[in-house]
Formats: structure tokens, sequence, C-alpha cells
């Protein structure tokens, strides 16, 4: 019995060791979600590993333990890698963002969301699958006079509320699977021009569109000049092969740890799938996830930034 379940346990951490492992020698688009929860599955197969090695001592488990362990470490270090420079104490905000995709068919929360935008503070607010706000922008527009997106009935999906005008706005394609999802504007902030780049990438098991709207994404990246902020849905974790690929491509930093913003029954120890991202001189301060998720199948992030002198 005991070698039983031994052998049942140890197939069952193979086959997940070997999944995660495939990271290592393939970016397979099927895989990117697997890829996202290294951490969570290498923590889940060191501990299968150990009640294997309960039930049975043998060197196979020890092996398991092993690799598992080399997943554990190997992932907090990618993690790491792209923690942008840590912002002196005290340093004042040069503005405050905020970004939350609200879920298209999340109605009858619109109030309560319209009220967390109206209180978190945000000079800038990025707001993704807004269609059921919508019907709240008079309200939103008394403090956030400037706004991109939402204008034609049922082209609603990025919505960005400004309390200063923008400089210049677009809104493009990202990848050939969905239109319109990339939204780009440009603020002064106190004499500093920031440009934004809000991105609402598809699914990464969506065969290999999500790695086609990052390469758009780059391309959006490169052609900007100065500080930059990249905030929005990006379906993955930065530990998914593609999305660290492009933050090499780009330089861009974000903070470590990232707030986990789904799946929202795992609470602080889920995966972020949204991130806020900056380019030099700009540095983020600090990144928080709301405290509610207002019915969404995601949290919202607020986020301070400072610039670099």
């Amino acid at each position: 019995m005991r070698h039983t379940v031994f052998c049942v346990l140890s197939v069952l951490i193979t086959i997940v060791l070997f999944l995660v492992s495939l990271r290592y020698v393939t970016d397979f688009w099927l895989l990117s979600f697997v890829y996202s929860f290294q951490v969570h599955l290498g923590f889940a197969c060191a501990a299968g590993a150990v009640i294997a090695l309960l039930v049975k001592r043998h060197w196979y488990g020890f092996l398991m333990l092993a690799l598992a362990t080399f997943l554990n470490i190997h992932g907090f270090i990618m993690l790491r890698e792209f923690a942008g420079k840590s912002v002196p104490e005290g340093a004042p905000a040069l503005f405050r963002l905020m970004s939350f995709n609200i879920e298209i068919d999340n109605t009858g929360n619109e109030g309560r969301i319209a009220d967390a935008i109206l209180v978190s503070g945000a000079d800038v607010v990025d707001i993704m699958e807004a269609e059921p706000i919508a019907r709240e922008l008079p309200r939103l527009q008394q403090i956030y006079p400037y706004r991109i997106g939402c204008d034609t009935p049922g082209e609603c999906d990025t919505l960005v509320l400004s309390k200063r005008p923008f400089l210049s706005q677009g809104i493009t394609d990202l990848g050939s699977l969905w239109k319109r999802r990339l939204t780009s504007a440009e603020i002064d902030f106190d004499g500093n021009r920031i440009h934004f780049l809000f991105p609402h990438l598809s699914k990464p098991y969506f065969d290999e569109f999500q790695a086609g709207e990052l390469e758009d994404l780059r391309d959006a990246v490169w052609s900007s000049q100065g500080p930059l902020v990249v905030a929005g849905d990006f379906n993955s974790a930065i530990i998914a092969p593609g999305i660290q690929h492009f933050l090499r491509e780009t330089g861009l930093k974000t903070v470590f740890p990232e707030p986990a913003t789904w799946p929202i029954k795992a609470g602080a120890l889920g995966i972020s799938i949204d991130h806020v991202l900056a380019r030099s001189p700009l540095l983020l301060q600090s990144t928080s996830r709301l405290g509610d998720n207002f019915g969404s199948n995601h949290f919202g992030l607020v986020a301070d930034f400072v610039l670099d002198r």
C-alpha cells in the first residue's frame, strides 16, 4: 500500500514538474499559463515530494524535492529581476495612477466602482472592459474632465480618465485578435511630459496572439521618448517567458513583489496578471491592490510615481 501511494504521488508530481520545466526548452503558447504559476506549482510539488518521502523513503522522492526547490528558487529570482530602483523614503509623488479591469459583464457594481475611483486620489485612471461604467461618466467627469474611449456605443473596452488635459492621445489595434486594445496618451505633470501606454492583452492560451500583441506593444514603447508608464491587463504573470522577453527588450521596471490580482478567490496567494510598469527616469514609488474587487474577476491597482532627479 505504501509503495502504491508513493508511486501515484511520484507520477503526479513528475508530470507537473515536467510541464513547468519545459519553459527551459520551449516558449510554447499553450503552456504559458502553466509557466505563470511556476512558483505556486513548485511549492505544491515540494510539499507533495515531502509527503511522498514520509510514505516511503526513496531516492526518487529526494530528486523530486530537489527539482521542485530549484524551480522555486529560480522563480523568485525571475520575479525579482525586473524590480525597479528603490525610491528614497519621503520622496513626493509626481502623480498617482489607478488601473482596473472591471469585467465586461460586471453590471450592478458600476456605482461602487465609480465611488472607488473618486476616492482613490488617482490623477489618471485606466479602466478596461469599461462598458458597465459608461453610465457613470457624467459623475466621473466632474473630477476627471478629460477622457479617452467610450465615445461610441459598443466600443468601450479601455477608458482613460485624467484630471489634466492630454497633450496627445490615440487608440490603435494591438495584435490581430482584438481591435482598439492599445490606448496612448501624453500628460504634463508640473512641466514633466509623461507618456502612457494602456494595453489589454489576450489570454496566453489563445494560440500565439499574445506574442504578436507583445511585439506591437514593444514597438510602441520603442517609438516613445522620455518617461513612460505602461499599465494594463497582460493576462500573464511577469514570470511568463513572453512577458520576460518583452521587459528585457524594453527595459521597463515594476515593483517587487507585485500585488496579486487574479484569481480573486486566491487573494494574496494568487498571481499578478495586471501590471504597472515604468521606464527611467520615472520610478515606481509603490503599487498596491484595491481592497475590494467590486464584482470583477480582477483586483485593481493603484500606483504612485516619482521622477529620478
